[in-house]
């Protein structure tokens, strides 16, 4: 059997940069085909609301805008124990939903196999709908690296172009 795999572009993309992970599902889907078994979606800031989407997904690739210690643009991959830590020290609204959704999975006896969150350290979070540029640079290196972990999952992804 296929494992479902979701790739989920979070953030509110009225505030610039926080928006970064809607940006980088919406320019995947618009240049490539995935197979059935993997769903690429804009998951905003539904918080628990994401339940839905990822009840039954086997792995997770979530993108978000990360507030660290880097210079804006960096890219942030976490994997395994740090995605549980980089939530339990991240507030935002909809942190706090992914939060709750992966320890309801758990509480479940349905929780993921693989969860991998991938960022951007933000510019700028203020009111304004596009990213900044230096944020908006970072938008092909970090579908490049999330083709890549589709790959090695297995995953075939056609290039509409």
């Amino acid at each position: 059997m296929t494992d479902k795999i979701t790739v989920l572009g979070v953030g509110n993309i009225l505030l610039k940069d926080e928006g970064v992970g809607v940006r980088v599902v919406e320019e995947m889907t618009r240049r490539y085909t995935f197979p059935e078994n993997v769903e690429v979606l804009d998951g905003g800031t539904l918080g628990m609301e994401l339940m839905r989407f990822l009840l039954g997904t086997d792995r997770v690739i979530i993108i978000d805008a990360i507030d660290g210690s880097l210079p804006p643009g960096s890219i942030y991959q976490f994997e395994k124990e740090a995605v549980k830590t980089y939530f339990r020290e991240k507030i935002s609204v909809h942190d706090l939903g992914i939060q709750d959704v992966l320890a309801a999975l758990d509480v479940l006896e349905k929780p993921l196999q693989e969860l991998v969150v991938m960022g951007v350290q933000p510019a700028v979070i203020d009111v304004g709908l596009d990213l900044t540029p230096v944020v908006a640079q970072s938008v092909e290196p970090v579908i490049t690296k999330v083709l890549a972990l589709l790959a090695d999952w297995k995953v075939e992804v056609i290039d509409r172009e």
